[in-house]
């Protein structure tokens, strides 16, 4: 048994990644309480379309999602990120963590096509790139 079993989390985990960048459709951002007693903070939460589990976001991928759609959380929704599992420091030690990345994700119909062209191939599948309905955390 997987101790991610034995004691599930309601929240995204670097681990539900699977070593993988994964796209999603943000889908509603809120405050949520996080911690006990004195150390209890409210952080983002962002839900995100077909998918079970919010993402608590930090700080630094706070300012990297303002950085890609403004600093209005209600602009966020709709919008797609990539998430990506990266070693980072914390705490003096090398752990696994979810970074947002800076690239935006390419989104149906936003190239133009050349006047008289050929209809366009679809794009072709990227590692990770995964339909929201098909999100496994």
């Amino acid at each position: 048994m997987k101790t991610s079993e034995a004691y599930p989390s309601k929240y995204l985990s670097a681990e539900d990644l699977d070593g993988k960048d994964v796209t999603v459709t943000i889908a509603g951002v809120e405050l949520v309480d996080l911690g006990q007693g004195s150390k209890k903070e409210n952080k983002l939460c962002i839900t995100m379309k077909g998918a079970k589990k919010g993402f608590i976001v930090n700080k630094t991928n706070a300012k990297t999602i303002t950085k890609l759609y403004g600093d209005e959380t209600d602009e966020w929704i709709g919008q797609r990120i990539i998430l990506s599992p990266r070693e980072v420091e914390f705490q003096g030690d090398m752990v696994i963590s979810i970074r947002v990345s800076l690239k935006k994700p390419a989104t149906a119909g936003t190239a133009t096509a050349p006047a008289k062209a050929a209809p366009a191939e679809p794009e072709p599948a990227v590692e990770g790139d995964i339909a929201d309905d098909d999100i496994p955390f």
